[in-house]
């Protein structure tokens, strides 16, 4: 695969519709949940907003081409910080992600993320100053030009598409958060069972909610653990300087800077969260 997505927008527009179709019709999703055996390694990932050369090193360490065994799952692609004056341009690694996916459709998969949610229902992310779904809107129109609007076509199929979550045979609940300590009780955790709503992707639903929740504590934790029978909790969307940490039964993850991580499993045996912790990979090990 080349370095570089591809600038022509009608393939790019096609590529993400095709990507939104292989992910709605994923045999491995019953509504809004991946489940995943318990053969095979399943690669996690944190938060990547952009970051082209951290998936560029994860789809080397992943080497599909020669590891049928092994899955990954992305999530919070978008929204990049670029430095001042230009313009944001994580559409380049979304539309990498969705070729990655046109490939390996029995491989790669998606969750949904609080950004992604956010530039689908149009909900204002200020970071900095910025509106960050207007700045992703003009990296599209930079890119593409006059094809911006069919592209944008496709990346709304692509986010709408997006399950909340992956669950494994050996005990892991996988999604971009957990609710925050405020949504624990009217949180509706049969949202995992249908396609969410408008409603569930507001403010107050169900799917906002699982996307946007921080400020999580071991008893916190322990409760989504119960609840959804789980062992262990693997999320991003909590920024990590030093690219993870474990709080409980959940390990938070990050993979969209220098000190970025990503998480082998082995799906063929159970692990506590610590145990699970120490396979953690920085992506600076990968050649």
């Amino acid at each position: 695969m080349s370095e570089q997505p591809t600038t022509d927008g009608q393939r790019a527009a096609e590529v993400l519709q095709e990507a939104a179709a292989l992910i709605r019709e994923d045999p491995n999703r019953s509504a809004s949940l991946l489940a995943f055996g318990s053969a095979g390694q399943l690669v996690m990932t944190g938060d990547m907003h952009g970051n082209l050369r951290n998936f560029a090193k994860l789809q080397r360490f992943c080497a599909l081409e020669r590891s049928p065994g092994r899955s990954v799952i992305l999530h919070e692609l978008i929204h990049e910080e670029p430095s001042p004056g230009q313009p944001d341009l994580s559409i380049d690694l979304l539309i990498k992600a969705a070729e990655w996916k046109c490939q390996f459709p029995d491989n790669v998969f998606f969750l949904q993320s609080n950004h992604e949610l956010s530039q689908l229902c149009r909900h204002e992310i200020t970071k900095g100053g910025r509106i960050v779904i207007e700045d992703f809107d003009h990296g599209v129109e930079t890119r593409f030009g006059r094809l911006a609007t069919v592209v944008m076509e496709g990346v709304r199929a692509y986010l709408d598409a997006l399950p909340l979550a992956a669950r494994t045979a050996n005990g892991i609940f996988l999604s971009h958060s957990l609710p925050d300590p405020l949504s624990i009780e009217t949180f509706d955790s049969t949202v995992f069972d249908r396609k969410p709503t408008m409603a569930d992707c507001s403010p107050g639903g169900a799917a906002y909610s699982l996307v946007w929740g921080r400020f999580h504590t071991p008893e916190i934790v322990e409760h989504f653990a119960r609840r959804l029978d789980a062992d262990v909790f693997i999320v991003g969307h909590t920024p990590q300087e030093t690219g993870h940490t474990v709080v409980g039964q959940l390990i938070i993850l990050a993979s969209d800077h220098n000190h970025g991580v990503f998480l082998p499993i082995d799906l063929g045996r159970t692990y506590s969260a610590a145990e699970l912790a120490s396979n953690v990979r920085k992506f600076v090990s990968v050649e």
